[in-house]
């Protein structure tokens, strides 16, 4: 399937005779296993429009992960980067098996040695965490991420095995294990995906039970062809309506009690910084995926719009880095304002929005130019995060 933006629209050479350059790489996911022993119902890899994890190894070569190593390493000395982070990913990573992953984080250590620091995380279900595991990434000092997606009846109601059964209690048992004082430094945080029907203070309630350092709410991929899951008689933006109850506890909270990424980076936008998140604010995104077949790809929640929207047709054997920052669609989630529709442009929250998660401005028929599905679920949130700061500002100032 050809789009008509990026794809056919984005002119590279003209955008680099006029004087754009790329921002190099900064963080690498790495697939080390195709596999997962989870069936969540709204898995971008596994129940959306892209499946070409079936035609892929199911575990990566240690050919295939010197390759990447050796890639990453000369892009941080050809561009002077203090760091990069790879991100061990799947599937489910640690499916590939403890022996594995120590041998490949030594390799990629190796690789990096007197050139940059190398960040290490993993992100997991956590269902396979156990104290073994844990000692292992704690000694190589992996930062681990686990998905949950609040109480065991929402979270068992998406995240659960191909059996029916859920994983709620497996998660649990792993949170505990990493929320120990020894493992502290290696906790990186948990990551949520929303669904409406579940109470939001219930979930938040939940997610912070497990001390987390940082959380990532992230809404559900979708598009305009397909669009995100609406309860029957919810209103026009029910996920704003979500976000709003959690944002108010959060902002509320008589200390800070965690991190919120996506709530952190809108409220730092909305007083003219800048933010972090995929989902705003209009900061190049500097992310590649490496498969376990070599081949380099795009950021893989783009496997939610279409088959082959990750594809680049670059590997690791045969292209640096640098040839990656040089395709359409990767320029496009760099060039910020440029890459906006028009009804972004004339809309007052555009540097704020940034136009939402690129991938959920997909439309079949032009491509990725259009305002986010969400659109009405950002522009409620940012009115109220902006209305709540502002408020608070004002009761600060002398006058």
């Amino acid at each position: 399937m050809a789009t008509i933006w990026p794809d056919q629209g984005l002119d590279v050479a003209t955008l680099l005779a006029s004087g754009w350059r790329p921002t190099p790489v900064r963080e690498v996911v790495l697939k080390v296993h195709q596999r997962c022993n989870l069936a969540c119902d709204y898995c971008y890899v596994y129940t959306m429009a892209d499946r070409s994890w079936r035609d892929r190894p199911p575990v990566i070569s240690r050919e295939v992960w010197l390759a990447v190593a050796r890639r990453m390493a000369e892009h941080a000395a050809a561009h002077d980067l203090p760091s990069m982070a790879l991100v061990l990913h799947g599937g489910e990573p640690l499916l590939a098996g403890r022996d594995l992953l120590g041998r490949l984080i030594e390799d990629f250590r190796a690789a990096f040695t007197g050139v940059s620091r190398l960040d290490v995380r993993m992100q997991t279900n956590g269902t396979l965490l156990d104290e073994d595991t844990l000692e292992l990434l704690a000694g190589h000092r992996v930062t681990v991420g686990v998905s949950l997606d609040g109480p065991a009846d929402a979270n068992d109601r998406r995240r659960r095995r191909a059996d029916g059964r859920g994983s709620h209690a497996d998660v649990q048992r792993a949170l505990r294990l990493l929320g120990q004082e020894r493992y502290r430094a290696v906790y990186g945080g948990l990551l949520c995906t929303i669904d409406v029907t579940t109470d939001p203070l219930e979930c938040y309630r939940e997610l912070l039970a497990h001390r987390p350092p940082s959380v990532d709410l992230l809404l559900p991929h979708a598009n305009w062809q397909v669009p995100p899951p609406r309860p029957p008689g919810s209103g026009p933006a029910p996920y704003a309506d979500w976000l709003i109850t959690v944002f108010d506890r959060w902002y509320g909270a008589p200390h800070r009690e965690t991190r919120i990424r996506l709530l952190d980076d809108l409220t730092a936008l909305v007083l003219g910084g800048a933010g972090r998140s995929e989902q705003a604010g209009l900061s190049p995104v500097a992310v590649l995926i490496a498969e376990t077949d070599g081949s380099i790809e795009l950021v893989d929640s783009l496997k939610s719009a279409y088959p082959g929207a990750c594809r680049t047709g670059l590997t690791v054997f045969a292209d640096t880095l640098d040839a990656a920052l040089r395709y359409p669609g990767m320029a496009a989630r760099q060039i910020g304002r440029q890459a906006l529709s028009d009804t972004c442009h004339a809309c007052a929250e555009c540097s704020v929005c940034g136009g939402g998660h690129y991938a959920h401005r997909f439309r079949p028929e032009s491509g990725f130019r259009h305002p986010s599905v969400y659109c009405a679920d950002i522009i409620r949130l940012i009115a109220h995060i902006r209305g709540r700061v502002i408020t608070d500002l004002a009761c600060l100032s002398p006058n």
